[in-house]
């Protein structure tokens, strides 16, 4: 089965989620820059929701780019990654309308360590449809960056309801952590 039906519905589907997260930026009824002000939050759990979700757009491309095929669990496991991505635009609206308080900064952490959850799970269903010795699996390797991630989602979600600014700060930073580019990929791809 070719990844290019796999690859053209994943697009659409995060394309559809950043389109409903913009949605939410509701646009002031006065004309004072103060009107701005109350909606400060907002832009600010929006910007981050779309640097995630931009991050895991582009993660997706390059680990698709380096598969020839896909196969039923593969599949799933991407519905997996586009279900915990679709909640992303729900969690991102109610963080940033309650100005960050405690129980929705942490449930926007397990959105996202779902979301990384999910994607392990595709990366494992991937390296294990084209082998250990594949280029893919070679690209990956011990993934580092992806179990830190894990690790600061866990420490964030659980200090959000006493320091919910600094469980937002740790989203911030694996955010900031995964905008440098990974070129594993394309490395190995290119060797």
């Amino acid at each position: 089965m070719t990844k290019n039906r796999l690859e053209a519905f994943s697009d659409g589907v995060i394309a559809i989620i950043i389109t409903i997260m913009v949605l939410e930026l509701k646009v002031p009824h006065t004309v004072e820059l103060a009107a701005l002000r109350e909606l400060v939050p907002i832009f600010l759990s929006y910007v981050l929701s779309f640097v995630y979700v931009a991050i895991y757009w582009n993660n997706h491309h390059h680990l698709l780019h380096a598969v020839h095929h896909v196969n039923g669990p593969v599949l799933w496991a991407n519905m997996h990654l586009l279900f915990w991505l679709s909640l992303v635009p729900f969690v991102t609206g109610w963080m940033g309308e309650n100005h960050f308080a405690e129980v929705p900064v942490a449930l926007y952490g397990v959105v996202l360590l779902m979301a990384a959850v999910a994607y392990f799970i595709l990366v494992r269903a991937l390296i294990a449809l084209h082998g250990a010795d594949s280029p893919l699996a070679k690209a990956i390797g011990s993934d580092f960056k992806g179990k830190l991630s894990v690790l600061l989602y866990l420490l964030a979600i659980s200090i959000a309801c006493w320091l919910p600014l600094a469980a937002g700060l740790l989203y911030a930073a694996v955010a900031v952590m995964w905008l440098v580019p990974d070129r594993r990929i394309e490395k190995t791809l290119a060797d």
